[in-house]
């Protein structure tokens, strides 16, 4: 065979290789992307204080929860726009909202399942659900498989009095204490003391516990009052708990990453 056939027949092979190669590159499908309703939170109400725990490894699982590429609260533009229309409430009052979760994708409610299904793993255990039994956690409703959240239109959320306190930053090790601790003793978040800790799988965590009085009781009281005239209602369970009334997709149960780069 000529010299000249072989390289053209080599170069081709080679080409015809590379191309090959860069087949799986291209062909990846890109991450799916958030419907034009939904918002980041900071672009409608900037001065809302956000603490998103499930980006973090202060949280029940402790470690980052899957779906979440940054700690941003993004949510349906009808749910932000309530939440500006609470906090423009609460600041005349001096205080301000602050949310540690907003939207959530599928694929993190399918790691709480996961998490939940594995008993051996209770290492957050004496911080967020110290009297509950993991088995019992599907059975009690604390672990679902789907959740409002991932309609985009619900958060949970909390209030912080003006100007807020230094809060410092959760360290992985450091010693738990029960989510229903006083609150001088619990992990020190800079909320007003709403009678347990964010996330606290316990009945106290249910936003009419007759056992909750005082001033926590005050401050339920007042992130009700406040989130049911501007829109929203109570999950009776967790005192942290809101979705929009007449949320705009309320059967629909979204999976996109949580990170501004999802919204268009």
């Amino acid at each position: 065979m000529p010299i000249l056939t072989r390289r053209v027949r080599t170069l081709a092979v080679t080409l015809a290789t590379l191309a090959t190669l860069a087949v799986p590159a291209t062909a990846q499908a890109a991450p799916p992307a958030a419907p034009a309703e939904f918002v980041a939170l900071s672009d409608v109400a900037p001065s809302i204080l956000q603490d998103i725990r499930y980006a973090t490894r202060h949280n029940f699982v402790g470690r980052r929860i899957d779906g979440y590429l940054e700690p941003t609260c993004i949510l349906t533009r009808q749910a932000a726009e309530g939440l500006r229309q609470a906090q423009a409430k609460l600041v005349r009052q001096g205080y301000t909202l602050k949310v540690y979760d907003c939207y959530r994708p599928q694929r993190a409610v399918d790691h709480f399942v996961r998490w939940a299904k594995d008993l051996a793993d209770e290492k957050m255990k004496a911080e967020f659900y110290p009297n509950v039994a993991k088995d019992r956690l599907f059975e009690d409703g604390y672990i679902a498989e789907k959740s409002g959240h991932s309609r985009g239109s619900t958060m949970d959320l909390t209030v912080v009095k003006l100007p807020p306190r230094f809060q410092r930053p959760y360290v992985p090790g450091e010693p738990l204490v029960p989510c229903f601790a006083p609150r001088n003793r619990r992990f020190p978040d800079n909320m007003v003391d709403m009678g347990t800790g964010y996330d606290c799988f316990d009945p106290l965590a249910h936003t009419d516990n007759p056992a909750i009085t005082g001033v926590a009781r005050q401050n339920r009281d007042l992130l009700r009052t406040t989130m049911i005239a501007a829109g929203f209602h109570n999950l009776p369970e967790e005192w942290w708990h809101y979705t929009l009334d007449g949320e705009p997709f309320p059967d629909t149960y979204f999976d996109f990453p949580v990170s501004r780069c999802s919204l268009r």
